[in-house]
């Protein structure tokens, strides 16, 4: 679908009211702030510029650009794709096509390992715990772990170089101290892990979803059984690799009845909320 074009020169305020109008048409809820991300990220300006400043003439060159971001969201296209990045517990985190768009939901993980993790950081660095980001895509789980709690030792694992890629990318500008190791789920690491952390696809092909998920990796969105094949094998493989009362963070679908397969796998529940489940190995 193409954005309808303006005249030649429009101001920032006209831009940004036709591409409201054209996004409400196909159905998308965040209109206005998805129109504001796009030119705000076409002018190399934040939101608050673009109020500030909303009689500003744009360039051609600026309209052409814009309008081209504005057809891709009309397709449906994820903003994060179109701008190039997704924020994710306060930071900034580079994604492409290649990796699964982080979710809100997914930071509770983060707030649940805070929850979990000794206060005394002293006790930490004496005691250093290794934590395994299974499938991590983007690398927003691990490597926001490692910042948040440094004296964590994180390894990164992706079966796809690609998002491995990506990932060593977003460690680097964050400043964040980790491995990356290509691994089918545990498959290739060869530590004993204290803490594991997986965004796992869970999404059943035949659900309703939204269309904007068609240009996410399938890959890393879909998983045979219900959803549930990948999250099963972790868990199997966790029975062995985790260490003694070790941490399994999952995100999964409450529909999903990952609680039975876990208890069958000697794992106690120590947490559920909402889409995330900590286990606990006993």
């Amino acid at each position: 679908m193409n954005a309808n074009s303006l005249p030649k020169s429009p101001v920032i305020n006209d831009w940004l009211r036709r591409a409201t109008v054209q996004l409400v048409g196909v159905g998308i809820s965040s209109a206005k702030l998805d129109a504001e991300i796009i030119l705000a990220h076409t002018l190399r300006k934040n939101r608050t510029f673009l109020h500030a400043h909303n009689d500003i003439v744009m360039t051609e060159r600026q309209l052409e650009i814009a309008d081209a971001r504005l057809s891709l969201r009309l397709d449906r296209t994820p903003i994060a794709y179109i701008i190039g990045h997704k924020e994710f517990y306060g930071r900034t985190f580079r994604v492409t096509p290649a990796t699964l768009i982080p979710r809100p939901e997914s930071e509770t993980i983060i707030t649940l390992l805070h929850e979990l993790l000794p206060r005394n950081s002293s006790l930490l660095r004496e005691f250093p715990k290794k934590l395994a980001d299974v499938g991590t895509g983007c690398g927003c789980l691990g490597i926001t772990a490692k910042l948040e709690v440094p004296e964590l030792d994180v390894t990164l694992l992706d079966i796809s170089n690609h998002a491995l890629k990506v990932a060593q990318a977003n460690a680097s500008s964050l400043g964040a101290t980790v491995t990356l190791m290509r691994s089918d789920l545990l498959a290739s690491y060869p530590f004993t892990p204290d803490i594991i952390l997986a965004n796992l696809p869970y999404v059943d092909p035949s659900w309703e979803r939204s269309p904007e998920t068609n240009y996410e990796p399938e890959v890393a969105l879909f998983a045979a059984d219900g959803g549930l094949h990948l999250i099963k094998k972790l868990i199997q493989q966790a029975t062995s690799r985790l260490s003694k009362n070790g941490l399994l963070l999952l995100e999964a679908d409450p529909r999903q009845h990952v609680i039975k397969t876990a208890k069958n796998h000697r794992f106690a529940v120590r947490d559920i909320r909402d889409f995330i489940v900590c286990l606990e190995k006993i």
